[in-house]
């Protein structure tokens, strides 16, 4: 049964296909066999599917259908190997998607982050309760926030051709036309791979270039060149104008869910914007682990 009133989940139908057929029959037995339905929903895909080749499941797919989660799933997020690997979020994805076909890995890191928002609603419900610090007055608080009412934000720009990950955006200090990528999960966990690699090569003294890095991960070509090599050095001593305006257009343009609310401050009263933590609560609330 899929929920309804709120942003999270939708009530589209897809047409039926063979693997539809066979898993609403497996889950028919399950039910008749023990008296109670493992429920399925259905979740709104940010990206819509616009970057998706022809051959990915998600091709042009506005919704992904996912299990609601269960006591296996809660035995993958307590997993010291998956932890230890920084792979339990999409194991635990991987788990609950109904079609076993999607690889993770290839989604944008907005369409994972979406699932994984819908997968702990499913288990734990809307409601985090998390603590956060007032930009004002920097006091420490908990707040509530309702996961159902975080907006997605889906793609207000086109690919460069329907099917392809490759985005247009002209440079206003150089004028040159750069045709970037939006992350997915696979370039998000190499990223982090990289990070850890150089800090323990350099330790903390190590310069951080996380803007250097992500810019070079998602540049495709820049007037038309393409080898990695002169990517890299170009990105580098790109202008610093060119640099924030390419960053913010990727930003301000990623599909996702909005990790942002406004709240009011207990201590001074202020209210701001702030990001929504993804602290030990986000899966393990602490109602559930008493």
């Amino acid at each position: 049964m899929t929920k309804k009133g709120n942003e999270v989940f939708s009530e589209e139908k897809e047409k039926m296909t063979v693997h539809d057929v066979m898993k609403q029959s497996a889950q028919k037995r399950f039910e008749e066999e023990f008296g109670f339905e493992i429920p399925v929903e259905v979740v709104p895909l940010p990206s819509k599917g616009l970057v998706y080749p022809e051959h990915h499941p998600l091709h042009a797919a506005d919704t992904v259908e996912i299990s609601s989660m269960t006591a296996r799933e809660e035995d993958i997020l307590t997993s010291r190997a998956l932890i230890k690997k920084g792979t339990v979020i999409t194991q635990l994805i991987r788990s609950c998607l109904t079609n076993k076909n999607i690889n993770v890995d290839s989604l944008l890191s907005g369409d994972k982050n979406a699932l994984m928002i819908a997968i702990r609603i499913t288990g734990y419900g809307s409601d985090y309760n998390v603590e956060i610090g007032c930009p004002s007055c920097d006091e420490k608080f908990k707040n509530m926030f309702n996961l159902n009412e975080m907006p997605i934000r889906s793609f207000s720009i086109e690919p460069t051709e329907r099917g392809s990950n490759l985005f247009s955006f002209t440079l206003p200090k150089t004028g040159k036309e750069v045709l970037f990528k939006f992350l997915t999960g696979s370039d998000e966990e190499e990223l982090m791979k990289m990070a850890d690699r150089k800090k323990k090569s350099f330790g903390e003294g190590a310069i951080d270039s996380t803007v250097t890095t992500r810019l070079i991960a998602s540049v495709y070509s820049f007037a038309g060149i393409t080898d990695k090599g002169k990517l890299a050095q170009i990105l580098r001593n790109l202008p610093a104008y060119d640099s924030l305006a390419l960053r913010n257009h990727i930003d301000e343009n990623e599909p996702g869910i909005q990790m942002r609310q406004y709240v009011v401050c207990p201590h001074c009263g202020e209210e701001s914007e702030v990001n929504i933590p993804l602290g030990i609560e986000f899966f393990w609330p602490r109602s559930s682990r008493n």
